[in-house]
């Protein structure tokens, strides 16, 4: 059997995921990008993975700078969440943030953000690569997490 990218993703869209937006700056102005594929790899040292586009207008920021920060959305913010996967020129035009300490910017009203350094990179195929970060800050927003399921964003069952 030859598996599609096509088969892969309809199946996949059946494994809800958290959804985030990765930002950083080059050349001193915010650049940033809608990922779902983003996990925690080890408590010691702590470190996360995102797998980013390299057809996305943000990849060569994150390759160029090799800091990043990981915004969770909040439930309420698929808006967001379509600025940062469009092809938009400015997404931070219609977006508050602030900046971190080390002056990454960090998306106002997330679940929670952590701010990283790569320390690894990995081919993911031929049109991701996977970046492992340190996680050198972080800090947890309240209310719920945005969820990607089924092609939709929708919220957590329960209460």
């Amino acid at each position: 059997m030859i598996v599609e990218g096509s088969d892969l993703r309809r199946v996949a869209g059946h494994f809800p995921t958290g959804v985030t937006v990765v930002t950083t700056t080059h050349d001193g102005r915010p650049c940033g990008l809608t990922v779902n594929s983003f996990a925690s790899v080890s408590l010691d040292p702590p470190l996360v993975l995102v797998c980013v586009s390299k057809a996305a207008r943000a990849y060569a920021c994150v390759e160029a700078e090799r800091t990043f920060v990981v915004n969770v959305l909040a439930e309420g913010q698929d808006r967001i969440a379509r600025v940062f996967a469009s092809t938009a020129q400015d997404k931070f035009a219609s977006v508050d943030h602030r900046r971190s300490p080390r002056g990454l910017p960090i998306l106002d009203g997330v679940h929670a953000w952590l701010e990283c350094d790569v320390v690894a990179r990995h081919a993911g195929g031929r049109t991701h690569t996977i970046y492992v970060g340190r996680v050198s800050a972080l800090a947890t927003g309240s209310g719920r997490p945005l969820v990607f399921h089924g092609g939709r964003y929708t919220a957590l069952a329960g209460g």
